[in-house]
């Protein structure tokens, strides 16, 4: 273990930030073993990846069957009927409306800023406006849309121009649907013209600005303003896709639809693999090559993506998140800690905020991370003040295993409040 530690200081850099002190030796559903044969329930997920948990046996079989015809070939160069298949299915699930068409990436950085890129393509605009909170990814104009400074932007200086961020509506920080719509006017009116926006980028449910749903009025209103001044909206559902919300898309829970959206994350159920949906005249405005990438695609994501789509369906994992969710969320709520702020939740996609003296504690929510850490349960902390504990475990574990989490989970904030 130690020389390990050791080699991964020499080998990476510090920019890779990394939350466990110990390795990965093997994992299964929602168990993962280290080095030492210490065993974690997983609630983190590979961060939204494993919504059919660790290495299902379906997707083994579909990969292992994929291995023995061909592994690469580039779909641009030679294509192969998975892709084709896993973009008809897509195509068909989507909640947008209209004809649709769809191409496959490899990362959700890559899903959203090709989403970019095809809102530019289409309207022949340059802006873009998302919102404080947001994460779109890491690579340049991903991490220029995100809005979270720390860690993801600082030092970097000025990034992709024509990117602006609005207000995203959070009722416990004092920010309402009408200062969020406000923020979009005086955005264009002090900055840029409406009619050089070329989309409007924003996640149902924020991931990691801390786990918030979209109010249906904001989403309401960023739908019509997109169609007053002719503005491609782009829904990022790269962490809420994939029956994490109890739909298979968050959008599901809208009455309005968007005109792209992005996937990645759970997609490939533990494969590399992210996805760009959309209205067809929309999705086509990119000429020929300026779409794809050498492992866009790649043939071992797209029969993982066949058989995920056939988990969720078979084994009811829209009312498996829902149930899940409901206890968890009651759970929380039993807890009467006055250190708890707000539970939220959307399906299996459950967060509690803590503040600490009626303000944001980060400390509260890193403490309690710990804490399970040393009982076994691995968590994750997300929002734009680092307070939040999100809850991500496979919606495949069993029920005696979540119960023993939320046993731990008892047991870790009552330690971490005193």
């Amino acid at each position: 273990m130690k020389d390990l530690k050791a080699r991964k200081e020499d080998a990476t850099p510090r920019g890779i930030n990394v939350l466990c002190d110990w390795f990965v030796a093997k994992a299964q559903n929602s168990t993962i073993w280290d080095t030492t044969e210490r065993e974690f329930i997983d609630f983190a997920a590979g961060i939204a990846v494993l919504n059919v948990g660790h290495r299902h046996p379906r997707i083994i079989k579909a990969v292992e069957k994929q291995l023995k015809a061909f592994t690469h070939t580039a779909y641009q160069i030679s294509p192969y009927e998975s892709y084709i298949e896993l973009a008809e299915k897509i195509n068909k699930l989507a909640p947008i409306d209209g004809k649709k068409k769809t191409c496959f990436f490899t990362t959700g950085g890559e899903a959203t800023e090709n989403a970019i890129k095809v809102a530019k393509a289409h309207t022949k605009r340059y802006a873009v406006i998302a919102f404080g909170g947001s994460f779109h990814g890491r690579t340049a104009a991903a991490v220029g849309m995100t809005g979270k400074v720390v860690p993801y932007k600082a030092d970097l200086g000025p990034g992709m121009i024509g990117i602006y961020h609005g207000l995203y509506p959070n009722a416990l920080h004092k920010i309402t649907v009408e200062d969020a719509l406000r923020s979009l006017d005086h955005i264009c009116k002090s900055s840029i013209s409406p009619y050089d926006v070329a989309a409007i980028i924003f996640e149902p449910v924020q991931g990691e600005g801390g786990f918030y749903p979209a109010p249906k009025d904001f989403v309401k209103g960023l739908r019509e303003f997109a169609d007053q001044y002719g503005i491609v909206l782009i829904a990022d559902e790269v962490q809420t896709g994939f029956a994490r919300t109890g739909k298979l898309f968050a959008m599901e829970h809208f009455d309005v639809t968007p005109d792209l959206l992005c996937m990645a994350k759970s997609l490939g159920g533990g494969l590399p693999i992210s996805g760009l949906c959309g209205k067809a005249k929309i999705m086509d405005a990119v000429n020929p090559g300026g779409l794809g990438g050498t492992y866009a695609g790649n043939p071992l994501a797209t029969v993982a993506g066949l058989e995920v789509l056939k988990i969720i369906k078979e084994e009811n994992l829209l009312q498996r998140a829902k149930t899940l969710g409901n206890t968890l969320q009651a759970f929380l709520k039993n807890l009467k800690h006055k250190e708890i702020a707000e539970i939220r939740a959307l399906g299996s996609m459950v967060a509690v905020e803590f503040f600490k003296d009626g303000q944001p504690s980060s400390e509260l929510a890193k403490k309690v991370q710990a804490l399970a850490m040393e009982e076994g349960l691995l968590l994750l902390t997300c929002g734009s003040y680092g307070n939040v504990i999100r809850f991500l475990y496979p919606l495949t574990i069993p029920d005696q295993q979540f119960q023993k989490a939320l046993e731990i989970l008892k047991k870790v904030i009552a330690k971490a409040v005193k």
